[in-house]
Formats: structure tokens, sequence, C-alpha cells
């Protein structure tokens, strides 16, 4: 498989699912970075251009994913980068708020990794 250019960046406040996002595509030869927090995420898309999706978990403290795609969105340099919602909610209606909100895409958890390779290929 070809190594992809682009990076993917991880936004999650649990460890445990930065880790085996980040397994599963370390392991299809993307290149990972992860953020705990929306500002950390933030903060590494300010000094790394080569970001070409962010994986946002939608449900964070702080900041959560709906929030940080609107901030994303209002800001010159991130607007650009496509959002994949990442989220255990997976209720009726919460695909359609995610992509209303600003989402390019949408995966619930656990993570159907097909699906997910799938729409990373597509922005990537």
């Amino acid at each position: 498989m070809e190594v992809k250019a682009k990076k993917i960046l991880i936004i999650d406040d649990d460890s445990r699912n930065i880790f085996a996002l980040t397994a599963v595509l370390k392991a299809k030869k993307y290149t990972c970075l992860s953020a705990n927090s929306a500002q950390q995420g933030f903060d590494i898309i300010a000094n790394d251009q080569e970001i070409g999706v962010v994986l946002m978990d939608m449900m964070m403290p702080d900041m959560d994913g709906y929030q940080a795609m609107n901030k994303m969105q209002n800001h010159p340099e991130m607007k650009a980068i496509p959002v994949i919602a990442v989220t255990a909610q997976a209720m009726v209606g919460d695909k359609e708020r995610c992509l209303n909100a600003g989402a390019a895409g949408y995966i619930s958890k656990p993570v159907n990794v097909d699906d997910l390779v799938y729409q990373l290929n597509h922005y990537i």
C-alpha cells in the first residue's frame, strides 16, 4: 500500500481511543498525530501544514467537537481541513447533526475500520 503524504490528526480526550485509532491507522500506513483536546489540536494544526484530515471526538470536556468544528470553520487556515466526526453517539439524528455542524464525514464507535479507511481515502 502506498504511504499517504498527508497526516491524520486524531483529537480525542480518551487516550485509549487515540491509542486504538493510531494503531489501526499506522498498520494501514497512515501517519497520525494526536491531541487530547481541541485547543491542543488547533496548536498542532498551526504548526503542521501537512494535516490532511481531522478525526474529531464529538464529546469532550472544555470544547466539544461541535464547538471545535465551528471554530475551525471560522479560521482561515483551518476551514479547508475536512473533519470526520467520531462519536459513541449513534442515536437517530446524530449523524445529521454532525454533518450539519460542518463534519465532512461521520463514524460511530466502535469504529468500523473499513468505513474509516474509505472516508479517509476520500479526503487524503
